[in-house]
């Protein structure tokens, strides 16, 4: 499992986790699509995306959680790679988070696809609402780094320079369709996320007791509604020490357990995996 760094080749990508440190729900367009307001940040674990000439186009589905894909032509790595005009490749996903699980997955995929190409074609990347169209992850997952993310996905703005920490991801291996989330939804119109102050950049500690007293993820009454469970991962995290923020990402299951320092959470991450054996634990430092 991709654990630490993000080395890459001339022919291969690493695909970080997306997590949001925290999601709230603003409002709903006419089109359907959800307003959003999220502190996203990367972690040092991942997917990989390699490629090789080839006649035509194809993807080969490796790795611990290649099982639950497909690749059909609406795989998102296929697809990014006919958005850049690929023909002639035989693209490989290593595949190593899981799937549907709140961490950014496909549209992580998706965007090292797009990376890999655009360094080694020399071709531009797709314009901004090409790569929206694409999910509406992928623009915060081409860019990388640690943002405040609104609007439907594609209004992206720089966090200040956080704190280092280490998360803890886990995931108890329950489907959790992203679809079926958003629509058990009772409400959709809450409040922003309010301003970050200085105080909470100060240390991991500090921006854990900002994020536990100022933020939310508006998603998890109706996970937990979709897929029965989810409550157990959330004590499992909160409750093993040295956690100082335990929170899902995104629409679930992946919760993550927020550390301060490494040997902190390479116990916790020894724990639950003892504990829950079934699960999936990985953990790995801010990028």
């Amino acid at each position: 499992m991709h654990q630490a760094g993000t080395a890459q080749s001339d022919f291969g990508e690493f695909a970080p986790a997306k997590v949001n440190l925290c999601l709230h729900v603003t409002g709903r367009r006419a089109d359907g699509y959800h307003l959003l307001d999220s502190l996203v940040v990367f972690v040092a674990v991942g997917d990989r995306v390699s490629l090789q000439p080839h006649s035509g186009l194809s993807l080969q589905l490796t790795g611990p959680e290649a099982s639950a894909l497909g690749t059909e032509p609406d795989n998102l790595v296929l697809r990014a790679a006919r958005l850049m005009g690929a023909k002639d490749l035989a693209l490989v996903l290593d595949k190593q988070l899981p799937v549907a699980s709140g961490i950014g997955g496909g549209s992580a995929d998706a965007a090292a696809t797009l990376r890999l190409l655009a360094r080694t074609t020399g071709h531009p990347l797709p314009d901004a609402d090409a790569v929206l169209k694409l999910g509406a992850d992928v623009p915060v997952c081409l860019a990388g780094r640690s943002v405040r993310m609104r609007g439907v996905g594609e209004d992206l703005t720089p966090l200040p320079s956080l704190p280092p920490f280490w998360l803890v991801l886990v995931n108890p291996r329950v489907p959790v369709p992203t679809p079926q989330v958003f629509a058990a939804l009772t409400r959709r119109d809450n409040a922003p996320i309010p301003e970050m102050p200085a105080a909470a950049l100060g240390s991991a500690a500090a921006l854990a007791d900002w994020l536990r007293g100022q933020t939310r993820n508006d998603l998890v009454g109706a996970a937990r509604q979709v897929s029965l469970g989810l409550e157990r991962v959330q004590v499992a995290l909160e409750t093993v020490p040295g956690c100082i923020l335990a929170r899902m990402s995104g629409s679930g299951g992946t919760h993550f357990g927020l550390f301060a320092s490494e040997s902190t959470a390479e116990a916790a991450a020894s724990h639950l995996r003892t504990a829950y054996p079934d699960w999936w634990v990985a953990i790995g430092s801010r990028q």
